[in-house]
């Protein structure tokens, strides 16, 4: 075997061997096609149910709780299913297992979470999906909406006291390009 053979050989077995394990191993494009158990696609953005869930270290109730969220509707990322178990993803990485009954298929978002620790950061909310559209609001890193529309582009979003249109590069809770209708 020479070794542009063996090379392949390596890069074909690499790619085999992270598609079981949920890891998305040439970008989105190909994670978007994965299929959970579930028969729904992985990785795919949900909200937390109740306002109180236990994020544990693996799927079932004899594993040891190691985060509490307490905020319902927060956005996160199911990246792998077990049984009815599912393992999530929330907007600063923290992983986990919790019972699927805890989560809801509301889409929901969170604007740019990673903009937190910047004094006066604020995000414009447009009245249509445009830039040069009117500003109807500004809302702070971190605020939490529910998703009613993404065009690949931009999203509406309603939070309490306004609604408009976001750009999807500024919230977590929406792919890059990716369209949908709630």
């Amino acid at each position: 075997m020479d070794i542009r053979n063996s090379r392949l050989f390596i890069v074909a077995l690499a790619i085999v061997l992270a598609s079981p394990l949920g890891i998305p191993a040439l970008g989105r494009a190909n994670a978007a096609a994965q299929v959970g158990p579930s028969g729904l696609p992985l990785p795919r953005f949900v909200s937390l149910k109740p306002g109180r869930v236990n994020l544990r270290v693996g799927p079932g109730r004899d594993y040891a709780v190691t985060w509490l969220f307490l905020k319902s509707g927060l956005p996160v990322e199911i990246v792998q299913e077990y049984d009815n178990w599912r393992r999530i993803r929330d907007s600063e990485g923290t992983e986990g297992w919790v019972y699927q009954s805890l989560l809801s298929g509301k889409r929901t978002a969170m604007t740019a979470p990673w903009q937190r620790d910047k004094n006066g950061a604020m995000l414009n909310v447009y009245r249509s999906p445009d830039d040069t559209a009117s500003v109807v609001a500004k809302v702070q890193p971190g605020v939490l909406g529910s998703l009613k529309t993404c065009n690949g582009s931009y999203c509406r979003v309603v939070f309490s006291g306004a609604s408009g249109w976001i750009r999807q590069s500024d919230i977590w809770g929406a792919y890059p390009d990716e369209k949908f209708d709630n």
